[in-house]
């Protein structure tokens, strides 16, 4: 993910991811966080994240060392303690691009989710966070759940399989094929 250089406004190295989600939903920051692994530093391991935020909510991810975006780039992320943070600032129109790619989308709340220890910081990141973005996420969380739900229904699937066994055997016959009942 190609971000575009944006002014430098904090950088260290923290113990908890929240700090800097936190930061950057109550000073309402457009721009993003850079996130690498101290354990990079020094066993090349653990690579960086970068998350994207506009006025403070988080919108993107991407992980360079596993070339992931959106969850899978937070969770290749979770656990990593400490953490050398840079949190830049940027115009909301460079960013549009990067926002609007669902490749690396995140639901607003995720990030606090799986990289803060702060169970209230992704309450309050929902709290304001726009409705639009809100629905957007549940309806991701329910297209999941659903499937979810059908790979579950263990005789659903069975009966699926049976008809299509049934189908495709009626066509083998149509057209002359032998078939077997296995």
């Amino acid at each position: 993910m190609n971000v575009p250089r944006g002014q430098l406004v904090r950088s260290r190295v923290v113990e908890d991811v929240g700090t800097v989600l936190d930061r950057a939903l109550e000073s309402d920051l457009t721009g993003y966080a850079r996130l690498e692994s101290q354990e990079s530093l020094l066993l090349e391991e653990g690579g960086t994240v970068v998350v994207t935020f506009e006025k403070g909510i988080p919108m993107a991810a991407y992980h360079d060392g596993t070339d992931a975006g959106g969850t899978e780039a937070l969770d290749a992320f979770a656990g990593t303690r400490p953490v050398g943070v840079e949190l830049y600032a940027t115009d909301p129109e460079t960013l549009a691009p990067i926002h609007e790619a669902e490749a690396v989308a995140v639901p607003p709340a995720l990030p606090a989710e799986r990289l803060a220890t702060d169970p209230g910081l992704a309450d309050r990141i929902r709290e304001t966070a726009p409705e639009e973005r809100l629905r957007t996420a549940a309806r991701e969380d329910d297209e999941v759940d659903a499937v979810a739900s059908f790979l579950d229904d263990k005789a659903r699937i069975a009966q699926l399989k049976s008809r299509a066994r049934e189908e495709a055997r009626e066509r083998a016959e149509r057209w002359g094929f032998e078939t077997t009942d296995e």
